[in-house]
């Protein structure tokens, strides 16, 4: 394709969602997480989209041995027994719901409805739509999408990706959905076709933490098991909003608190998860009050953290001259440790005043968290996106590192680093080899096992991918589920640079945003959800998965899937490598998916760990994938753990600027808008909502319920995220927060985390700008 002129674009369709309000009223925040009421919006979600009996059906075998792994987080289930009054949480429930849903979305349903009309109805909207059926093609030109057959469709995406002048050219996005075996086959067509460009959802939430990881400890992974929270003595839960994100963890940090041991919550924002959990599997959490969870709130300055953890530190010192041996564990961090001196060394250096200043909080409150580390080695540190997504993201990681090294918490029961992966299969789509940037061994044994040289040169991650396709226009962007335009930051800037693609390709389970935003041609390719059967040439299959602790399980969906022309992701990739590089070439891609156990054949020669696949997934629970840090062995370069040293980030803001972080609602998961609540923060039935500190309104002349235009200026051309209601909130003084993804953008392109490239969405300056339509709320529903 010589002519790369940019090409017509549907000007009609809108990359946002539109920013009409739907009625916020504001209530006191709950006490507690879970209990009663959880258990009340999970049923209410799951019967209101499956029914009595299809809910019943579908959720009692959630998380099972013998079930499908849960679509939501990648929380681990228990090694061995497993619950019968249910392995799920409330957001598991609705996660499930969404994708058994009895609705549907068919051609018929395009053939009333443009692209155009679509687009400026909300995200919420469009996912309560139903299950997508058919294949669908939206024609150059086109203002709606027509249905087409599997071959139609497969081949005018293979048609287009040859036509191409060099497979750099295509972008294969990964969502983390996707199972091991469809992750495999995905990332073998793409090198196989010339390229490594597999941009995927890592690089947007945890790619701070496999980079930063890596040079520590020798591996981009956690270390812990879930067995560690009952062995540990102290947890830090930074950067970390369990109660939303993963309800789940809370059992393990209830168990956790019932063995003696003291959390520590360090967060900008108070949450409920973290106060009291109200175990809904126990009387208690029925008719008692629940436990309590943390010990110390440490309510961290927005971008504050590699001060607050410096400060922990730096009191750690102070113990152990006090104390020698209970501050600092010497003797192992010599026989294990290489750094160390440099890094007490600015430890000691640090002021005390820069570090309150810095991280918002006090020394003694510093010096209490120290106190609890003192003389233990059973700490764990777990984080998130809190800490991941900051311009020092990679900074904010290796310093969590540090505090368990200091203390020798690593490789030892009850002790190491916890990064909470977010969706169910990111950390295992990794290990597959879902990566642009490829270690030279996996592709050494790609080579050996395929007999193929597979491209050498990295390819681009998510930040690249969108600069590239705006850089040159006629790409091919294929998107292996997700919602990308959504789950990206820039929004504009991610839209122009899909306008600017010949063709973009969505494989999906539902309508989303993505799907409207296109380039001058467009195909959706539905799927099976995890809750499906799967059936091909050899009988029901089951995939794999990989949990945010290492254990690879399989999972087996049971309902009837919501269409006879849906077809399972390893088959869909199976088909299109089969008319892009050969139908053996280099492997038989047909056969391979007659019989799952075939492609875990291919993945047991290719990737080490994997010994025995086919056996050892078919047990109770699955296996763990070998980690030699959790085992004290670290694969760096001198075979030791590394202290890195980091200085503290240097950033001004004007006087009327605040610091805007993105955070999700209790009624969503990742993209997807499962109600307009957000109980655990007191929102009901709005998501343009800005939550900032009382005094910082009033400093501005606003008080809650006032409608107001965010305003970013972080790269000097100024971003509009337009009618945000106000609601005052206990946040720290300069900053601000708002729902991901309303609020990408605001977030500029190219504003990433040193080295990780991932997108710094938690540390945004913007203004508040008075709307100019001048409404409010009704203040009488706002607080």
């Amino acid at each position: 394709m010589a002519d790369r002129d940019a090409l017509p674009a549907r000007a009609d369709v809108s990359a946002q969602p539109p920013s009409e309000f739907t009625g916020l009223r504001t209530h006191p925040v709950p006490e507690a997480a879970a209990g009663p009421g959880g258990v009340w919006w999970a049923t209410k979600h799951a019967v209101g989209e499956m029914g009595p009996v299809r809910a019943l059906k579908a959720l009692r075998v959630v998380n099972q041995f013998q079930g499908f792994d849960c679509p939501g987080c990648a929380w681990p289930d228990p090694d061995t027994h497993r619950s019968g009054l249910g392995e799920f949480c409330e957001n598991g429930a609705k996660a499930v719901s969404e994708e058994a849903t009895r609705k549907r979305v068919g051609p018929d349903f395009f053939a009333r409805h443009t692209v155009a009309e679509l687009s400026e109805r909300s995200d919420y909207w469009l996912g309560k739509q139903g299950r997508l059926t058919h294949p669908l093609i939206l024609a150059p030109g086109a203002e709606r999408y027509r249905e087409a057959t599997w071959d139609e469709a497969l081949d005018l995406v293979a048609e287009h990706l040859k036509a191409l002048d060099t497979p750099d050219d295509a972008y294969f996005y990964t969502s983390g959905r996707t199972s091991n075996e469809a992750a495999f086959l995905y990332q073998l067509m793409v090198r196989r076709f010339g390229t490594n460009n597999l941009p995927d959802c890592s690089n947007m939430c945890h790619e701070s933490s496999g980079t930063g990881l890596s040079e520590t400890i020798g591996i981009g992974k956690g270390t812990v098991t879930l067995d560690c929270f009952e062995q540990a003595k102290v947890i830090f839960v930074v950067g970390q909003n369990p109660g939303t994100n993963h309800p789940r963890m809370l059992q393990a940090l209830e168990r956790s608190k019932r063995a003696g041991a003291r959390i520590i919550h360090v967060n900008p924002l108070p949450e409920v998860g973290l106060v009291r959990f109200k175990n809904p599997q126990q009387v208690g959490g029925w008719l008692g009050k629940g436990t309590a969870l943390a010990d110390q709130f440490l309510q961290v300055r927005v971008g504050g953290d590699l001060a607050l953890l410096k400060g922990v530190q730096k009191a750690l010192l102070e113990i152990d001259d006090r104390r020698p041996g209970e501050g600092v564990a010497r003797d192992w961090i010599a026989a294990n440790t290489a750094g160390f001196a440099a890094h007490e060394a600015d430890l000691r250096a640090a002021d005390w005043a820069t570090l309150e200043a810095e991280s918002g909080v006090t020394r003694a409150e510093l010096e209490l968290a120290a106190e609890a580390c003192a003389g233990t080695d059973r700490i764990i540190v777990c984080w998130a996106m809190g800490i991941t997504q900051h311009t020092n993201g990679v900074a904010n990681v290796q310093a969590c590192s540090n505090l368990l090294l200091m203390r020798g918490a690593m490789g030892k029961p009850g002790a190491g680093a916890c990064p909470v992966r977010g969706h169910s299969n990111v950390q295992g789509d990794r290990t597959m080899g879902i990566w642009e940037r490829p270690s030279q061994a996996f592709l050494d044994r790609l080579e050996a096992t395929f007999d193929f040289t597979p491209p050498q040169a990295h390819g681009a991650d998510v930040v690249a991918a969108i600069q590239r396709m705006l850089d040159r226009p006629g790409a091919v962007f294929f998107a292996l589920g997700g919602n990308f335009l959504s789950a990206t930051p820039d929004t504009e800037a991610t839209a122009r640079a899909l306008r600017q693609c010949r063709l973009t390709v969505q494989v999906s389970t539902k309508l989303n945003r993505a799907h409207l935003v296109t380039g001058q041609a467009a195909v959706i390719l539905p799927c099976l959800g995890r809750t499906e059967r799967d059936v091909q040439a050899g009988g029901l299959q089951f995939v794999t998965v990989e949990n945010s602790m290492g254990v690879v399980h399989q999972s087996q969906g049971g309902l009837t899937p919501a269409s006879e022309h849906l077809r399972a992701e390893p088959w869909i990739v199976a088909e299109l490598a089969a008319r892009l590089v050969g139908p053996q070439e280099p492997i038989d891609w047909r056969e391979a998916v007659g019989d799952y156990d075939r492609v875990r054949a291919y993945i047991e020669k290719a990737i080490p760990g994997f010994d025995d696949y086919n056996a050892r997934v078919r047990r109770a629970g699955g296996f763990y994938l070998p980690n030699p840090a959790r085992e004290g062995r670290f694969n760096t370069p001198d075979g030791k753990a590394q202290f890195k040293v980091h200085a503290l980030p240097q950033r001004t803001l004007a006087p009327d600027e605040l610091v805007m972080m993105t955070v999700r609602s209790h009624d969503q998961y990742n993209t997807t808008i499962y109600g307009l609540d957000d109980r655990y923060r007191g929102v009901r039935g709005e998501r343009r909502v800005v939550f900032v500190h009382p005094d910082d309104l009033a400093a501005r002349g606003l008080k809650g319920g006032d409608v107001v235009d965010l305003v970013g200026s972080h790269d000097g051309g100024a971003r509009v995220a337009e009618r945000f209601v106000t609601v005052p909130f206990d946040v720290p003084r300069g900053a601000c927060a708002t729902y991901f993804p309303e609020a990408n953008v605001l977030v500029p392109l190219h504003h990433k985390a040193k080295r990780s490239h991932t997108p710094a969405s938690k540390w945004v300056p913007i203004r508040l700008r008075p709307s100019a339509d001048g409404r409010r709320a009704d203040p009488e529903r706002v607080a």
